[in-house]
């Protein structure tokens, strides 16, 4: 009996671990603008370090970090959503976030805080003609006057080519 209250205890733990996260989104600058990502993808948050090319991947996929033994892709963000580069300095960060258990490093020009915006204060992205130039974006969270810009990290990684990208990698 024991047994399966410690199963049961540990199920309620992991949903209330979950809960906590609900709403919690790591901010970020990129360009000026305010980001956000969900916080429950985050693994954790490492200054800039030597980054190893890949040869033939694409301009925002900027190559590898060892971290702690392992190999970690290291996509820029302002690459991928094609914004003018600019030189890493002491306030660039390395986001290192993990989808299903593949980790990815992303790198942005500082992180700013872990911000609290409920569902009833974010909408939906706007609508353009290019529906494909949003589709990172999971919608507009409102803080205050503020807007923050929340990208759907999966689909930032995860899109064809993405996968298929980060399965290269982890191949080599």
């Amino acid at each position: 009996m024991s047994g399966s209250s410690n199963a049961v205890k540990t199920v309620v733990e992991e949903f209330e671990n979950e809960d906590t996260q609900k709403d919690k989104y790591l901010t970020f600058h990129l360009a000026g603008e305010d980001y956000g990502i969900e916080i429950r993808f985050v693994t954790e948050i490492i200054g800039i370090q030597q980054i190893t090319e890949v040869p033939d991947m694409p301009a925002f996929i900027r190559g590898v970090i060892n971290l702690r033994g392992k190999v970690i892709p290291v996509m820029d963000v302002r690459a991928r959503f094609r914004i003018e580069a600019r030189d890493y300095d002491d306030r660039t960060c390395i986001i290192v976030v993990n989808i299903d258990g593949t980790e990815v490093g992303l790198v942005v020009d500082e992180v700013s805080e872990v911000a609290d915006i409920p569902e009833k204060n974010v909408e939906p992205p706007p609508r353009t003609g290019n529906s494909s130039g949003n589709r990172c974006i999971q919608g507009m969270g409102k803080i205050g006057e503020e807007v923050k810009i929340l990208l759907d990290v999966q689909e930032l990684l995860f899109n064809e080519e993405m996968q298929k990208l980060i399965g290269d990698i982890a191949e080599d």
